[in-house]
């Protein structure tokens, strides 16, 4: 929209366009995380597979992740141009042709160069999903749906990782990775149907340079270290997720590839706890409420270190409710302060997202060389300086100065 008049309401609660729109952005989020992060259930059949060390394993979920980060830079911006809904459907569309491709790759180079494109491509969504609800729904509903998308990734990042594991025992990698590219088909289309067309997008000026609009999103102290939080809770959750395949392999646990995927179940746990962060948010604010959860993140990641299998699982799971409700309302903050300081949304949802995939890039692949050197104690003491670190962040800007109470 131009801007030459006042901008239509947002759909608010019991509406038709509510409904869609926060249904289309689910089934995205959940397609785009079951693409990108079935590999990780793969790690240890991808190493025999391909004679790889664990390191080198880890590049297939790291170097997706890395091609997701840059592809933020551009599809961030360029969704502050062309609006919101173009960039999540053609972006959705070509990462389901790379899923298949990915599937059918020969050798390990190509699959991952092949992966780097389609984290770019999959950048579509965390570019523009944040952004796209706060701007379409009403303020009253947009806390819970972006809840709602958060949860969406993580049904989607358990199912791509249930459907490797259990597929890899029947018919290896190769048809665990089909599977999961054929859920992101049917789930493109339902966006392609379903998504409304955005009514309250007003474009960034096409006169303005990338690098003006850039900066303005790195201009608030309060962003960065929001950018910072993210980077270090994902690189530490990651940390946690990759080395913990390796760990359920080995001994003494030793679980097949199904069993050990069974772990990822923990997601749903994610799934409920982020749109009940944000009603929470809204209640007693983001201050509280990203401490708090970061807090018991850390209180899961010390509950893995213990030797039963029982006691591993329950860690993942306080871990994993801590961490998508901690990053839940760190990802609606950014766009609220963004929005209230008058900054472009999409630029600032993208470089929080940017920093997260940044994060997660690094701790995964560093968790895979200190599970290799040291063992779990290792990966853990990895994760938990990540964890610690966006502890700090939080206490910090808590004492931040508000705009608005945001």
């Amino acid at each position: 929209m131009s801007g030459a008049g006042p901008l239509p309401r947002g759909h608010r609660a019991g509406e038709p366009g509510l409904r869609r729109a926060s249904t289309a952005v689910f089934l995205a989020g959940l397609a785009v995380f079951a693409v990108l992060y079935a590999p990780q259930a793969l790690l240890p059949e991808l190493t025999r597979a391909f004679a790889v060390p664990p390191a080198a394993a880890t590049l297939s979920v790291s170097g997706a992740t890395a091609g997701l980060a840059v592809g933020l830079l551009v599809l961030g911006p360029l969704s502050d141009r062309v609006g919101r809904t173009a960039v999540l459907r053609a972006a959705l569309a070509s990462a389901t042709v790379l899923a298949v491709l990915v599937a059918l790759v020969p050798a390990w180079e190509p699959l991952l160069a092949l992966r780097a494109l389609q984290g770019f491509a999959l950048a579509g969504l965390p570019a523009v999903g944040v952004a796209y609800l706060r701007e379409e729904l009403d303020a009253s509903v947009s806390s819970r749906a972006i809840g709602l998308f958060v949860g969406g990734t993580a049904i989607g990042g358990l199912s791509g990782r249930l459907l490797a594991g259990a597929l890899a025992d029947l018919g290896g990698w190769r048809a665990a990775l089909g599977a999961t590219a054929g859920l992101a088909v049917a789930c493109t289309a339902a966006v392609w149907l379903l998504l409304p067309a955005s009514r309250r997008f007003v474009p960034v000026p096409r006169g303005t340079p990338v690098l003006q609009q850039l900066a303005r999103g790195v201009g608030d102290p309060v962003l960065l270290g929001l950018y910072a939080l993210a980077a270090l809770l994902m690189g530490g959750f990651v940390a946690v997720y990759n080395a913990g395949t390796f760990r359920l392999e080995a001994p003494p646990y030793g679980l097949s590839p199904a069993l050990a995927g069974l772990v990822f179940l923990t997601y749903l746990l994610g799934s409920v706890s982020s749109p009940l962060a944000g009603g929470l948010a809204e209640r007693v604010g983001r201050r509280v409420v990203v401490p708090a959860a970061i807090v018991l993140t850390g209180a899961g990641l010390l509950l893995t270190l213990a030797e039963p299998l029982v006691l591993f699982v329950a860690g993942l799971a306080v871990l994993t409710v801590g961490f998508f409700a901690a990053h839940a309302v760190a990802s609606g903050w950014v766009v609220a302060r963004a929005a209230l300081g008058e900054r472009p949304v999409g630029q600032a949802a993208s470089l929080y997202s940017f920093w997260y995939y940044a994060g997660s890039s690094v701790g995964g692949t560093v968790a895979g060389r200190a599970w290799a050197d040291a063992g779990w104690p290792g990966a853990a003491t990895v994760a938990g300086t990540g964890v610690g670190g966006a502890l700090v962040l939080a206490l910090l800007l808590g004492r931040s100065r508000s705009l608005q109470g945001r």
